[in-house]
Formats: structure tokens, sequence, C-alpha cells
């Protein structure tokens, strides 16, 4: 397993790099010089905390399934 560290700059400005390095290891992102962050693989997440179950689990729900909210404007 390999550990990448990115700034938090480089991590906005290439987020396909970060990504791809979350599928090798833990991507350590900084704020400032200092760990803020980290970027890992739903793999390693589960593996990482036990979690049993489907990443269906832990997905995002469609579209279709969200109910939009008014604006709140002044």
């Amino acid at each position: 397993m390999e550990t990448t560290t990115l700034t938090g700059r480089d991590f906005n400005q290439f987020p396909s790099k970060a990504r791809k390095a979350a599928n090798k290891g833990p991507v350590i992102i900084t704020d400032r010089g200092r760990p803020a962050h980290v970027l890992m693989s739903m793999e390693f997440y589960l593996l990482l905390t036990g979690a049993q179950g489907k990443t269906a689990d832990f997905e995002a729900p469609s579209p279709s399934q969200e109910r939009a909210e008014p604006a709140d404007l002044p």
C-alpha cells in the first residue's frame, strides 16, 4: 500500500490524480503544510472500518429520489 501526499491546491487542480492515487492507498491532503484530510478508496474504507454490507448502502440517492427545497432568498 502506497501513501500519497497532496497539497490542497494540487487536490483541487488535479482531482483525477488524487482518485488514481487513492486506488493505491490513502491520500493525505494538506492545508498550509499540515495534514487536514484523507482520501481513500471505498474498498479500503470498508476494510479499515470493518463495515459489513454493500457499497450501495453508502451511495447518494438518485436525483429522482431527492426532494428540492425552495431557496430562501431575501
